[in-house]
């Protein structure tokens, strides 16, 4: 017996969710159709609000209704700090630890050779722009220490070499292979205090005599 094709559709709507295969996906979607079709219809509302309402912040990348998120437009942050995060989710997670008090850059994404995830794909020529906009005076390369987050640390670092801003990274006491949407706030709040230059001294020799 085949299912009828708008729940085949359902299911297969929902797979897309990380972590969701088709034995969850199935219990989903008859656990919304028979016992909660409220919900159903809010979660519907709920998507089609966010597709249409849901944009990027024009300074920061993350998702906005207006053209600045309400920290890029809030004239309390720090505007020489630049965070560089992975995703929203990891933004907010800094925000809950209230360790930080300058602005943010938000990837998208996260360099990845294995899945053709490069620079472009994360959008650094956006981050480089604002890094470079002489105003910004550190950059805080915040991204998970994942070995694609590392990866993606590492170009960030190796493209503001020596172009103006103090680079640095939050600290290692931040587990390996850890994701700061998953790290306690503490331990994220030491990690930040706690952060690593990644720019070289100046090289005396270099001074004018």
């Amino acid at each position: 017996m085949k299912n009828p094709p708008a729940l085949d559709q359902l299911i297969a709507a929902l797979k897309v969710l990380p972590g969701v295969g088709p034995k969850t996906a199935q219990r989903m979607a008859f656990h919304l159709l028979q016992r909660d079709k409220a919900g159903a219809d809010k979660l519907a509302r709920a998507l089609d609000r966010a597709l249409t309402k849901l944009t990027h912040c024009e300074r920061c990348n993350t998702f906005s209704e207006t053209p600045l998120c309400s920290i890029c437009a809030d004239p309390e942050r720090r505007p020489d700090q630049l965070c560089v995060v992975e995703m929203p989710a990891d933004l907010m997670t800094l925000e809950q630890a209230k360790c930080y008090q300058g602005l943010y850059f938000v990837l998208m994404g996260r360099i990845s050779p294995l899945d053709n995830i490069g620079p472009k794909d994360v959008n650094l020529d956006k981050l480089m722009v604002r890094a470079l906009d002489e105003v910004v005076e550190e950059v805080v390369i915040a991204t998970n220490f994942t070995a694609e987050g590392e990866v993606t640390a590492h170009m960030i670092a190796e493209l503001l070499k020596e172009r103006g801003p103090k680079v640095s990274r939050i600290a290692r006491g931040m587990p390996v292979g850890g994701e700061l949407e998953y790290v306690d706030l503490s331990t994220l709040a030491q990690a930040v205090y706690e952060r690593k230059s990644l720019t070289p001294p100046a090289d005396p020799s270099a001074q004018p005599g």
